[in-house]
């Protein structure tokens, strides 16, 4: 007889790590990570019994995967602080198939989906292509119908494998000024969203409440509930949330 199952939470990072010198979006520094105090230089400090490292970060805000507040196109727009944390943790995810066309547009199949307060991910593969030269220059964007359908669904934030939901050529950025105009925050540079169902999650993506900083290196990951078995000694009648949490 097979043994009684509780819900569990199986968690997706969806972010891809910071390192020194990494890629970057071609014209910005790539970040630089140092010690500012090492820990053999702070061992005098403590009196030889403990040791720490104090890590100095040099980078800009559009490093990795990001996410975009308003203030990064409008200035009289909120910044990372001004968003509120129900609107970027816990959201209820949809994770879209893009589809590239010959122009490099991409387009999602929204039809009779209810979209209103969700976190909309495009998924197309391209970050598969990173750290080539034709991530950045040769990379997919949105096309403006998508961008209005987006838009006029009313969605809480959208998010995206690719490098810029914009066609850097067009220097009128219509995706991100359509976007952010609507108050939807954007990530860009997602990855392994092949991991994710079309459906079934949340998303949470918290970002540093940072005065003045328009755009910010973000962890992004997704929370998938599914069944398991319960550890031996467990009393699934206990388990109350979808993590299994008292």
């Amino acid at each position: 007889m097979n043994g009684p199952t509780v819900p569990r939470t199986r968690f997706v990072d969806l972010s891809r790590p910071i390192e020194s010198g990494m890629p970057v979006i071609p014209g910005i520094p790539s970040p630089r990570i140092e010690p500012y105090l090492s820990h053999a230089a702070s061992r005098e400090r403590y009196g030889g019994r403990a040791e720490f490292e104090l890590t100095r970060l040099f980078l800009i805000g559009n490093t990795g995967t990001y996410l975009d507040s308003p203030y990064h196109r409008y200035p009289d727009a909120p910044d990372l602080a001004a968003l509120p944390l129900a609107s970027l943790v816990g959201l209820d995810g949809l994770c879209l198939d893009g589809r590239i066309g010959r122009r490099r547009t991409v387009t999602v199949d929204v039809a009779g989906r209810d979209l209103r307060g969700r976190a909309v991910l495009v998924r197309t593969g391209w970050d598969r292509r990173f750290p080539s030269d034709r991530y950045f220059r040769a990379g997919p964007f949105l096309a403006d119908v998508a961008v209005r359908q987006l838009v006029d669904a009313g969605i809480a934030l959208v998010g995206v494998d690719f490098g810029n939901v914009d066609d850097t050529a067009d220097l009128a950025r219509p995706a991100h000024t359509a976007l952010l105009a609507a108050g939807i925050p954007i990530i860009e540079h997602l990855v392994g969203l092949e991991q994710l169902p079309t459906t079934g999650f949340r998303l949470s993506a918290p970002v540093l409440a940072v005065r003045g900083a328009a755009a910010m290196p973000v962890r992004v990951f997704a929370e998938i509930d599914e069944m398991g078995a319960a550890p031996a000694g467990a009393d699934p009648d206990r388990a109350t949330g979808p993590s299994g949490a008292i």
